[in-house]
């Protein structure tokens, strides 16, 4: 096996996606010709600038069924998580002391409200099922008369289940709380609608959906509205929410990213799924004792976390870092050596968890591709069990 000019095999769309060459078109003028200070309004260039930021604005707001007025540009989903949960939370405090959120949330948004815990929060912290998803029950039962939030992550950045956020946000309406939700993982994948959704505040990144890295937004709820504290002083910027100067290169690449979503999700979405379900047959058919972790229905199209027994994660990464180029679990943890708490949280030993890698498969990815990645994972499995290990395990397996 050799790939000496190539470069290894892409399958890791969640920890980032490459820039769509069509947003790239769009934000290389915003570099060097419309370059003008969006908040500049007394000349041309500042003009130009602010309305290729409406647009953008526009562009996300129907992605997500929202008012653009309702969009809040940050520079990425870890600072709009941190908004919402320590925005509400310093708002609300005094008068509502209590959050509830789900053990396998993103780092960011585990931390955010660890920090609140800090400051006389109350947590319900809520588990989930062996499928990685939670009852809504289980919420309804959590919240209490002084809740101010509930936070849910729409689908899991590890192991890519879709939590029943529609369910969630009913309950979350009827009590009067706040439900947010982060969506960084979803967007570009499921349809999302915050109103059939009933959600009040979300959190969207630019690069996991085929945008600039450094840009995302909140999504700020105004009918009900949404109150919360400001995290930084400043120009006031993003009607008072979040002062700073907005990047209106990254801005517009944003934008655009979520019009070719919006244009082609249906479509492309067939196409991934088929890819992944090829990817995760194939591996099946060739690698015995596997085992996928997460609901395989409720799951978005193109992630796979799958274990393989006997096989230390680290080493299969190792074996492939030249061929396939996949992940244990979340980027932002990627340092870790602890056994992933995601995994863990649906039930897993730390053995499984340890043999357990992530793959996603994107817009860019290619059937032989995928059958390139089916070969080198399999080869580097079988080397790192031992050849009579797998053919006696093939062999029982039929």
């Amino acid at each position: 096996m050799t790939n000496t000019e190539a470069r290894p095999i892409y399958l890791d769309y969640q920890a980032t996606t490459p820039v769509d060459e069509r947003v790239m078109d769009a934000m290389t003028p915003f570099f060097t010709q419309a370059f003008g200070n969006p908040h500049s309004t007394s000349h041309s260039y500042g003009w130009e600038a602010r309305d290729a930021v409406e647009v953008a604005r526009q562009q996300i707001a129907t992605m997500i069924n929202a008012d653009p007025r309702e969009v809040i540009f940050t520079s990425g989903a870890t600072e709009s998580n941190n908004m919402a949960i320590k925005g509400v939370g310093r708002f609300f405090a005094g008068r509502k002391n209590h959050m509830v959120a789900l053990k396998t949330e993103h780092k960011c948004v585990l931390e955010s409200i660890k920090y609140m815990q800090r400051h006389e929060i109350d947590v319900t912290w809520l588990d989930v099922n062996a499928d990685g998803l939670v009852d809504p029950d289980t919420v309804a039962a959590a919240i209490k008369p002084d809740t101010a939030l509930v936070s849910v992550m729409l689908v899991n950045n590890e192991i890519g289940v879709i939590q029943p956020l529609a369910e969630i946000g009913a309950i979350c309406r009827d009590r009067n709380v706040y439900l947010h939700t982060d969506a960084a993982q979803a967007t570009g994948k499921i349809v999302i609608d915050v109103q059939a959704m009933n959600i009040d505040l979300m959190s969207l990144s630019g690069h996991k959906m085929y945008g600039p890295m450094g840009i995302g937004a909140l999504y700020v709820r105004r009918k009900p509205r949404v109150r919360f504290e400001p995290l930084m002083d400043g120009g006031g910027q993003e009607r008072t929410m979040r002062s700073g100067t907005l990047p209106a290169p990254l801005v517009v690449g944003f934008g655009k990213a979520a019009e070719i979503i919006s244009q082609d999700l249906d479509q492309e979405a067939a196409r991934i799924r088929n890819l992944r379900d090829r990817l995760l047959k194939g591996l099946q058919q060739r690698i015995a004792d596997t085992f996928v972790n997460g609901s395989q229905n409720q799951r978005v199209m193109g992630n796979i976390n799958i274990g393989f027994r006997g096989v230390d994660s680290e080493s299969l990464m190792n074996a492939l870092k030249d061929y396939v180029a996949i992940s244990s679990g979340s980027a932002c943890t990627s340092t870790s050596v602890e056994p992933s708490y995601v995994l863990r949280a649906i039930g897993l030993s730390d053995l499984d968890a340890h043999s357990s890698v992530r793959m996603c498969v994107g817009r860019m990815t290619t059937a032989q591709e995928i059958d390139q990645a089916i070969a080198a994972i399999s080869n580097a499995v079988e080397k790192l069990r031992g050849a009579g290990l797998v053919t006696n395990a093939a062999s029982v397996a039929g």
